[in-house]
């Protein structure tokens, strides 16, 4: 749009016939068909077009209407029609309509008064205002309180003109007045805000005199008063301890709106632990109180902003923000998690793991279709909180191993994973976990829990009777050996009929790329992921307590060599603690012959696909390894395996400690910043609250937290030059970045002797941003400057560019000067942020995502893990790949990379690279993402920087 407008109706464009009729329609008595007219002229209008011959049929026929609706669509008429020329100078024309909006305002309707009192707020020409300046004010005090709103509204809008001190010069004193012997709460709302924008003085001396009325003013002026104790306290700040028990007195007030922006006022303005007490306190109330699922994550996200900030006080409250998952809601529920494991100490967690385990035993009696999801969540949680403080592992670990059969399988696979990692830092709970497991391993039904257990079981069953109920429960889950007999062979094959050909290429398409831990892609057969269904040739196959062997038989033959090698550790510790060797053949043979049994299966045309040949070589190791064992190869079984695995837990304890010390690094005050001694101060007249923000105000200066938001030398990075010195007029912008919104806060020099007038910054915008409003027009004085701002929203992650003209008229000159700006491009790394997944949801969504961006290497950095390091630092990303994973010197390294941005959305990048035999680094880097402008534009800064450039 060319001009701002405070209306829009979409119309089609019409015709000079339609021009005629609507004249005609007017020119009639019938005031059905005038309404009807004044419609049709009021969207052609709106849409683009002239009509400049209807004003004169409009003030002969139209202005004497007395009809309601009319006078109405009058209104928006003369507020939509151009009312001056070229020059900025009001049309001559126009002076016809005062007399009549005078009539207007002094109508004994009501009415009528409102809503042209309401349009003089849109009027924005000093020549139209001046003569009915005097009807406006002997509204003021009409009788009716709807004449009396929007005239003070009228009041304000005409005060806040560039003349308007001229127009109306007692405008605060006569609202002042008003103000006091006012008794509806809408005039006196308004009222009140024209002196918080026109008179602020006189607007907090009138807050300060009905102190103790605020908590009755009604919601619409005490948001008001709200607005204007932050902006005294921020101008004054010595001043707030008074204001604050205003906004604490609020607290109490009826209204949601009001609590919520109390609780967020004295967030800002005080650190005294009893204010931010109170504050937090209120959010847990709206949590509570609020139905609204949208509200419910707004509250979660400012109460997760006092954790950062107020942690101590926050410990506090961590209880009721746990009272949120009751909602149905998982992204409620998943923040509310995400609050309260940050909150967990010694003294609570007890308390927070008797809650969710509460929550785990709901799952199982509500049905809710996301109940397996958000049981997974919650296992989540009382494992993080199991690995901080291992004391309470006792209580939950039982109850979680109910779960170990879960339909859910992720939510099975966290239980797993978290019994496993158990029974290794908790050594005490060995015992009763593994008498748990072998007891409910029957229940397991995915192959990937099975895995997992069957682990759990050759690695950590240790005593005589542990190993041999270990063998037992794996013996009577996989059912009677051999898994088939030679009769039932021939009738498979003979019901099969069909050419070897016709398998070898089943088995071929079978195959497809799968996505490895480091991100790398590697060929790999389906038999080990889908679930074939079994052949029911085999009798008793899907019985309840042979859950292995219906695995085994639907052709998941990795676990059959996960089987194998448990047994393999089974029967070799089993020679360590059983003095009969009697009974270790025993062992051992009915072990070999599992194995062969299982190779026998996976060769022959019982299932449609053979075992993979990873599968069979694990496989024949382990025969070869029972039938001759050597003391270092028992060693490398029996111990070596369970030593990486504390290692790997040691490490990734490491890096997380790591992490926490590096969040809680503070900045320190500087050597020769001012000591302020809090103790030799007065406290005379100080109340409680004020002696509290005073000490913690010191706190802050002492320890630094009193800084500014960015240095100036980022400040000026993000200077940029919009014309040439040279150019008539210079201009220059300063962008600032807040999520959702860009910032243009641009200056601009006359550098002419001439005055500009009309200068109007124009901007246009590529990609997904847009512009909210288009600055206004400008006259500047020689060799003066004008500060203009532009508001830009964003709605996704992609690098946008802004671009535009600065246009103006001389008198010297009759047409438009237009001087070209610089572009200014939208940097994709303002919206993301580095952030952590697990490596399994990793390449969950490197699966999933569809758009992929593949950058080639092009590099003078020779050093593997120094142009890592530069690709992490340039794309704001961090680096999921464990530190120790990278250790070493080998030529080839690997890595994932993972970000957010502020919008949701997931960034991953693989890093493969190669140090060729010149020294020079090749691999390509992959990105990948749910929408394509994140992933062209990281693969964007990723070419232009990694090279080494700033």
């Amino acid at each position: 749009m060319e001009k701002s407008c405070s209306l829009l109706v979409h119309f089609d464009k019409g015709t000079s016939a339609m021009a005629n009729e609507i004249k005609e329609a007017m020119e009639r008595n019938d005031v059905p068909a005038k309404i009807d007219a004044m419609k049709k002229a009021i969207m052609l209008l709106l849409n683009g077009e002239t009509l400049p011959q209807l004003f004169i049929t409009i003030v002969r026929y139209v202005l004497p209407s007395e009809d309601h609706t009319i006078q109405k669509l009058l209104l928006l008429y003369l507020e939509i029609i151009d009312k001056t020329d070229a020059r900025g100078r009001v049309l001559p024309e126009m002076i016809l309509i005062c007399q009549n909006l005078r009539n207007n305002l002094q109508h004994p309707n009501e009415y009528l008064r409102g809503v042209t009192l309401r349009f003089l707020c849109r009027l924005p020409e000093p020549e139209l205002l001046e003569p009915l300046i005097p009807s406006v004010l002997s509204n003021l005090e009409h009788r009716h309180p709807f004449v009396r709103r929007h005239a003070l509204l009228a009041t304000a809008a005409i005060y806040r003109l560039p003349q308007g001190e001229q127009l109306l010069p007692d405008a605060p004193d006569t609202v002042g007045r008003a103000l006091d012997s006012e008794q509806d709460l809408s005039a006196r709302r308004n009222a009140f805000l024209m002196l918080c924008h026109c008179s602020q003085d006189r607007a907090v001396a009138h807050l300060l005199a009905h102190v103790d009325a605020v908590a009755g003013w009604g919601e619409l002026m005490q948001m008001v008063a709200l607005d204007l104790v932050c902006k005294v306290c921020r101008f004054k700040p010595a001043e707030k301890g008074r204001y604050i028990r205003i906004i604490i007195s609020l607290l109490a007030a009826p209204s949601a709106a009001v609590v919520y922006e109390c609780a967020g006022a004295i967030v800002s303005l005080s650190s005294a632990p009893t204010a931010i007490r109170a504050a937090a306190n209120t959010y847990c109330q709206l949590l509570l109180s609020q139905s609204d699922n949208n509200v419910k994550l707004i509250i979660l996200d400012r109460l997760a902003e006092l954790k950062s900030s107020h942690r101590e006080i926050m410990v506090e409250m961590i209880m009721d923000v746990l009272r949120a998952l009751a909602s149905p809601n998982l992204d409620i529920r998943r923040k509310t998690l995400d609050i309260a494991l940050d909150l967990i100490t010694p003294r609570n967690v007890d308390e927070v793991v008797l809650t969710l385990k509460k929550e785990v035993v709901k799952t199982q009696s509500v049905g809710h279709e996301k109940n397996g999801e958000y049981r997974q969540m919650l296992v989540q949680a009382i494992h993080s909180c199991a690995l901080r403080f291992p004391e309470v592992a006792s209580t939950v670990v039982h109850l979680l191993m109910d779960f170990l059969g879960d339909s859910n399988v992720a939510s099975a696979i966290d239980v797993v994973l978290f019994v496993r990692e158990i029974i290794e830092t908790n050594p005490k709970l060995r015992v009763s976990v593994i008498t748990r497991l072998l007891d409910t391993f029957y229940q397991i039904r995915a192959a990937r829990v099975c895995s997992s257990a069957l682990w759990i079981i050759g690695e950590y069953c240790l005593s005589l009777s542990e190993v041999e109920s270990g063998i037992a429960t794996i013996k009577q889950c996989l059912g009677d050996l051999p898994f088939y007999t030679a009769i039932e062979e021939q009738e498979a094959a003979d019901s099969l009929k069909k050419p070897q050909q016709m398998n070898s290429s089943v088995t071929a398409a079978s195959r497809r790329p799968a996505v490895l831990a480091d991100g790398t892609y590697a060929t790999q057969s389906a038999a080990s992921e889908i679930a074939f269904s079994a052949p029911t040739l085999v009798p008793g196959s899907l019985a309840s307590p042979r859950n292995l062997r219906s695995l085994i038989l639907a052709g998941d033959f990795f676990l059959g060599a996960v089987v194998a090698c448990t047994l393999t550790k089974l029967v070799l510790r089993l020679e360590e603690v059983q003095p009969s060797k009697a009974e270790v053949n025993k062992a051992c043979s009915g072990a070999l012959l599992t194995m062969v049994s299982m190779l026998q299966l996976g060769q022959s045309s019982v299932l449609t696909h053979p075992i993979d040949n990873d599968s069979h070589d694990r496989i024949v190791l382990c025969i070869r390894l029972l039938c001759n064992t050597g003391d270092k190869v028992r060693k490398i079984w029996l111990q070596s395996c369970r030593q990486s695995f504390a290692k790997m837990l040691a490490d990734k304890q490491l890096r997380e400690t790591e992490e926490i010390k590096a969040k809680a690094q503070i900045s320190h005050a500087q050597p020769d910043d001012l000591i302020d001694f809090y103790h030799l101060k007065s406290r005379k007249g100080m109340s409680q609250l004020e002696l509290e923000d005073e000490v913690q105000d010191d706190l802050k200066r002492a320890t630094g937290e009193f800084t500014k938001d960015e240095d100036d030398a980022n400040k000026l990075n993000r200077i940029l030059q919009l014309t040439g010195f040279s150019d008539p007029v210079y201009a220059e912008a300063y962008v600032t970045v807040h999520h959702y919104d860009i910032v243009l806060d641009a200056t601009i020099i006359n550098r002419t002797k001439d005055t500009l007038q009309n200068l109007c910054l124009e901007l246009a915008t590529m990609g997904d941003l847009k512009l909210v409003e288009r600055p206004q027009n400008y006259t500047l004085a020689p060799e003066s400057s004008k500060q203009i701002k532009a508001n830009i929203k964003v709605s996704s992650t992609e690098t946008g560019v802004i671009f535009g003209n600065i246009v103006y008229e001389t008198s010297n000159v009759l047409e438009r000067m237009v001087v070209v700006l610089n572009d200014i491009h939208v940097d994709i790394m303002d919206y993301i942020s580095p952030a952590t997944c697990a490596d399994v949801a990793f390449r969950t969504m490197w699966a999933e995502f569809e758009w992929e961006n593949k950058v080639a290497v092009n590099t003078t950095i020779q050093d593997e893990k120094e142009f890592l390091n530069h690709i992490v630092k340039s794309t704001h990303m961090k680096c999921l790949t464990p530190l120790s994973a990278l250790d070493g010197e080998c030529g080839f390294l690997a890595a994932n990379l993972y970000a957010k941005s502020v919008f949701g959305e997931d960034a991953l990048v693989n890093v493969s690279i190669e140090k060729q035999v010149d020294g020079k680094l090749s691999g390509y880097i992959r990105i990948r993402s749910k929408t394509q402008g994140i992933a062209l534009s990281l693969g964007d800064k990723i070419t232009l920087k990694q090279k080494g450039g700033s």
